[in-house]
């Protein structure tokens, strides 16, 4: 199995309505340390598809914006937000509310 496919194969597990950090899907792969490397397998995901790489945030309970990602970037906090995922003012989720705290199934 790729790195890539060991990402995706995680952020497939986190469920509707919780979050994981990049981090914590890096240590999760099998990868740690790699959280770049996450970034750049979920910047890879077509918006639409199958892995929901929307659920992935930094660990700051941010999105991390990118102006190479073309608006995903508020397409990503309204996926999130229809998951009832709330932002406060500073645009941060509260990762104690909503970080998915499973392991890998």
């Amino acid at each position: 199995m790729s790195s890539y496919e060991a990402i995706y194969a995680i952020v497939q597990q986190i469920p509707y309505g919780q979050v994981a950090t990049y981090g914590q899907v890096a240590e999760l792969a099998n990868l740690p340390g790699r959280a770049r490397l996450v970034g750049y397998a979920l910047f890879r995901v077509a918006p639409d598809a199958d892995i929901p790489w929307h659920r992935v945030i930094n660990a700051k309970g941010e999105i991390s914006e990118s102006p190479v990602r073309y608006g995903s970037d508020h397409l990503q906090r309204s996926l999130l937000e229809a998951e009832g995922i709330q932002f406060n003012a500073q645009g941060r989720i509260n990762l104690r509310a909503y970080r998915w705290q499973g392991a890998i199934s």
